[in-house]
């Protein structure tokens, strides 16, 4: 050991954090800089949803106006009727079911993060996860809107739920949209049992913790009496378990389903058998995309350097990098599978309509967006980079969200037949709808911040400990 080295804290030679004046840092930052006490990372932790700031009011307010345009809109449209959204024949999906599918997709990280990281015990995790979490609830609050309004008539609602019906009128089971209802509702279920329970024990903190009675009562209801002893703790481990395993399958299942409604028609750029993994990986891929622009501006406006660090960003950069080249991977494949198939419809569609047809534009920026864009985190530097990836992970949903809409319009507006073509122009209140959803997300999402601790803080006492056991064995391993 050098004298440099030695110099040192314990903690920055074993994580890198401490490494300068001409010391190379080691390849993987810390999940925690620093050891705060346990009182301290209660306090920090819980800052948010005890001060209350103005920004953070301002940003209520505007999303809140947003998301009583939303409604207004929904409103209109089932006065009036879906002819008010653009949609017609040929092009009867478009914009609703567009942004359903992109909806949907986001949600997808949330629980890859909490449920699949958890069950591999990766540490990094630990400080992102109930983020995600919120953000798959939200995202898939806002993916249940489109099926609904686009029935038509959404006060039909029930006739989407596979409920046994002895008049066999409704639901229709061959029918791809039973299918949806249920995979999403049973995605929405087990992720919020899934995220309620990772809160108990932060409840409880912040029930304690709270110097106002009122505050105090409506933390202990949802705490649901937790003392955090260890029988406390043994219930919860078995149950949070669980919901990960039961969770785990639903990231590929939901998306698989939802990737059916395509698959199983016989439309030219939709009969594919590779849709349910092109469709799965392309919802982590947008997912991921969506917690960095969420948590790189959190991270900033809180001061969390400390608990969301370098190591997070670089981990979620690289899948990024990993998901965004199974994306390109699956873009080139659909295009050699059209053209080796010989079916001169789906050559038609992927060779011509697509590339250099009405929405061309748009096909080339999917492409920009989601393959070119991405390939910037084989740099470290990038990764590590918070500017950067905030502006590459906008720059992935917008190209994400141009991949279900040119998917979706540039496949129904060329059928087989040329008398059967047309083109798709959104209207305003396509434009309203679509706005709205993004508003009432970011109203949720910024409720969320302000009632429930969005970093756990049980986990990372846990994670505080762990690091400084280890700290401690390789203090003695030294000074041996």
């Amino acid at each position: 050991m050098t004298a440099d080295s030695a110099a040192l804290p314990l903690h920055g030679r074993l994580t890198g954090g401490g490494a300068r004046g001409g010391a190379a840092p080691l390849a993987d930052p810390p999940v925690m800089i620093g050891r705060p006490s346990y009182g301290e990372l209660t306090s920090q932790l819980l800052r948010p949803i005890t001060v209350a700031s103005r920004w953070h009011l301002r940003l209520l307010a505007l999303t809140g106006i947003g998301t009583l345009g939303l409604f207004a809109a929904l409103t209109y449209t089932a006065i009036a009727g879906i002819g008010v959204w653009g949609v017609s024949v040929p092009v009867a999906w478009a914009f609703a079911i567009t942004n359903f599918v992109w909806w949907i997709g986001i949600g997808h990280a949330g629980t890859f993060i909490s449920a699949i990281l958890l069950l591999f015990s990766s540490q990094w995790r630990t400080s992102i996860n109930r983020v995600a979490e919120g953000m798959t609830l939200f995202a898939v609050m806002q993916a249940g809107l489109f099926p609904l309004f686009h029935l038509g008539r959404p006060w039909f609602f029930y006739w989407l739920i596979p409920y046994p019906s002895t008049m066999n009128v409704w639901p229709n089971f061959r029918s791809a949209l039973p299918w949806d209802a249920a995979a999403v509702s049973t995605y929405f279920t087990v992720s919020f049992l899934f995220w309620y329970m990772g809160l108990v024990p932060d409840l409880a903190v912040a029930r304690d913790a709270s110097a106002q009675r009122w505050r105090r009562q409506i933390y202990g209801l949802f705490a649901l009496g937790w003392r955090g002893s260890a029988r406390d703790w043994s219930h919860y481990r078995v149950i949070y378990g669980l919901l990960a395993g039961l969770a785990t399958p639903l990231v590929v299942s939901v998306h698989t389903v939802v990737s059916m409604d395509f698959a199983t028609s016989q439309l030219p750029g939709w009969h594919s058998p590779m849709f349910p993994p092109y469709f799965v990986a392309g919802a982590i891929y947008s997912g991921f995309a969506m917690v960095l622009t969420l948590v790189i501006p959190i991270r900033r406006i809180f001061g969390l350097y400390n608990v969301v660090t370098e190591r997070h960003l670089e981990n979620m950069a690289k899948m990024l990098l990993c998901t965004g080249w199974i994306v390109t991977y699956s873009y080139i494949i659909e295009i050699f599978c059209a053209w080796y198939s010989g079916d001169r419809f789906e050559r038609y569609v992927h060779l011509v309509s697509r590339p250099f047809g009405t929405y061309a534009f748009f096909v080339w920026l999917q492409f920009f967006c989601n393959c070119a864009v991405v390939q910037v985190f084989w740099s470290k530097r990038a990764r590590r980079n918070p500017l950067i990836l905030f502006v590459a992970a906008l720059l992935i949903n917008v190209g994400m969200w141009l991949e279900r809409f040119n998917l979706i319009v540039t496949s129904l507006q060329r059928d087989f037949l040329p008398s059967s073509w047309g083109i798709y122009v959104p209207t305003p209140i396509d434009g309203a709808i679509f706005f709205g959803t993004l508003s009432f997300f970011l109203f949720l999402f910024l409720l969320f911040l302000r009632v429930v601790p969005f970093i756990p803080i049980s986990e990372l006492k846990e994670l505080r400990h762990a690091l400084g056991e280890a700290d401690r064995r390789n203090g003695e391993q030294v000074h041996a």
